[in-house]
């Protein structure tokens, strides 16, 4: 036997929106009491070692319009360059952190340790950076991109040695807005448009 389906309403469209902060966050959504924090709340603790530091951005799309539901990871190493279980790496430091885009400004903020330089292939070495993961309405599979920072020495870095066209470079790096405080918005599309990875 059908149904009559006249008394139920349309789910909303958005491929992400809510639903991956309510699944993922979900005291940012509203929804308190389900863990005593989010995971992820925090890539350092008390005593962590190194230079605090605090990333300020915005998600834009095409149109210039900051995205307010934007979800984010990061991944990063310790101020010496190690990630959680390489040893020596700083205990106070887990490396991975989930934050949400403020509802009203679209400003997101993570604050954390400036991390150090980690080894690639052969004798090179990575330039300090962040690993982000972004999410948000329309983007059907997560962005990945990085952070790297403009008061430190990024020519020899690996990744950024590869980009083709040069000034594309600058949409990776975070610029120093004052001690301890830098802002880079990720750009989804248009001019200025961030470079995403395929990793």
């Amino acid at each position: 036997m059908v149904q009559p389906l006249d008394t139920l309403t349309e789910t909303a469209s958005q491929t992400a929106g809510p639903y991956v902060h309510i699944g993922c966050i979900p005291s940012f959504a509203g929804l308190g009491g389900i863990y005593p924090e989010d995971l992820g709340l925090s890539p350092v603790s008390d005593g962590a070692k190194g230079e605090a530091i605090t990333i300020t951005g915005q998600v834009i799309d095409g149109t210039g319009w900051a995205l307010r539901d934007a979800m984010i990871e990061s991944w990063q190493p310790d101020a010496a360059g190690l990630f959680p279980g390489q040893a020596g790496a700083d205990p106070a430091v887990s490396g991975f952190a989930r934050f949400a885009a403020d509802g009203d400004s679209g400003f997101w903020t993570l604050k954390t340790v400036k991390p150090g330089a980690v080894p690639a292939r052969g004798d090179a070495m990575q330039a300090p950076h962040v690993s982000l993961w972004i999410t948000a309405r329309g983007i059907n599979i997560g962005l990945q991109t990085r952070i790297y920072f403009e008061d430190e020495d990024n020519t020899a870095d690996p990744l950024l040695k590869r980009i083709e066209q040069r000034p594309r470079v600058d949409t990776l790096i975070a610029k120093r807005t004052g001690p301890g405080e830098y802002r880079f918005d990720i750009v989804l599309q248009g001019t200025g448009e961030t470079v995403f990875l395929d990793i």
